[in-house]
């Protein structure tokens, strides 16, 4: 059940019980397009010593195609839209091998579900992943989400959830999160592109989610993946409209999860509808 939290984040975040956290493809692979896998080992190893803590954890990870790329050894990543389904779906066998062998090594058990928008958007569809959820987290599993790229190629071609951004924010909702971190190749937003500006000063709370946020978020972001900082925006909107605590955060360093989760200024905090006061700083 939702806690709906008001208040400084630092409360809101150290009371958090049901948590999705997602990673994306530039946190999961290196510049030359490589699995990275100690970062990758790392973030098992966060998430399940958070699950040992007693929070209900669900992942929602990109990376399928950058894996699917290394896998079968190109240098490139490919923009034909039916290449890129058949390296999905070769990535994602290889992502959760890598995932069910990293959370494994820390007793944990993890379930994959692929999703796609029109099973989210129908009524009986959303009832039958809620009731997935449901029994794995009871189960005490830690489900993997991604989109079926295979089946559905609208992702690809930037027109879906927005590189797995917006589905973590209607996976949140439909699991009834207590908070959504979103965990990405920048420390979270700043006033200006700090790829651009050194100066830049990232944004540590923002309570209203104007056109000006929008502004800010710029376009894309890693050549690796198809989102960027607006994605993440739009998803933090969708997310605090129902009510849950929203992070960006920077991925490079997944301790970051226990210094936001312990009410650390780590990131940018995005405050729920419910809770939004004063201007943004």
């Amino acid at each position: 059940m939702r806690l709906f939290i008001t208040g400084a984040p630092g409360k809101v975040m150290k009371e958090t019980v049901r948590i999705v956290v997602k990673v994306g493809t530039s946190t999961l692979t290196y510049e030359n397009g490589k699995t990275n896998l100690h970062r990758m080992e790392q973030i098992c190893r966060v998430l399940s010593d958070l699950q040992n803590r007693g929070k209900e954890i669900i992942l929602v990870s990109s990376g399928a195609i950058a894996v699917g790329v290394g896998k079968v050894g190109l240098d490139h990543r490919p923009t034909d839209t039916v290449k890129k389904q058949a390296l999905a779906a070769i990535g994602q066998c290889e992502l959760m091998f890598l995932y069910d062998k990293f959370f494994g090594e820390y007793n944990c058990t993890v379930a994959q579900l692929l999703l796609t928008k029109n099973v989210t958007d129908a009524a009986r569809g959303k009832a039958n992943v809620q009731n997935t959820f449901r029994e794995l987290i009871d189960m005490g599993v830690i489900p993997v989400i991604n989109e079926n790229d295979t089946v559905d190629t609208a992702e690809l071609e930037g027109a879906n959830y927005g590189d797995n951004d917006m589905l973590s924010a209607i996976v949140a909702e439909i699991v009834a999160a207590d908070a959504l971190i979103i965990l990405t190749d920048t420390d979270g937003l700043f006033d200006s592109d700090p790829r651009i500006n050194p100066n830049a000063k990232i944004i540590h709370r923002v309570s209203f989610m104007g056109d000006e946020i929008n502004g800010l978020a710029g376009d894309s972001g890693s050549n690796r993946g198809t989102g960027g900082m607006i994605t993440k925006v739009y998803a933090a909107k969708y997310a605090t409209e129902s009510g849950i605590a929203t992070y960006i955060a920077g991925g490079s360093k997944p301790g970051n999860l226990y210094d936001i989760l312990s009410g650390k200024e780590v990131g940018t905090y995005f405050c729920p509808a419910s809770s939004r006061k004063g201007d943004n700083k």
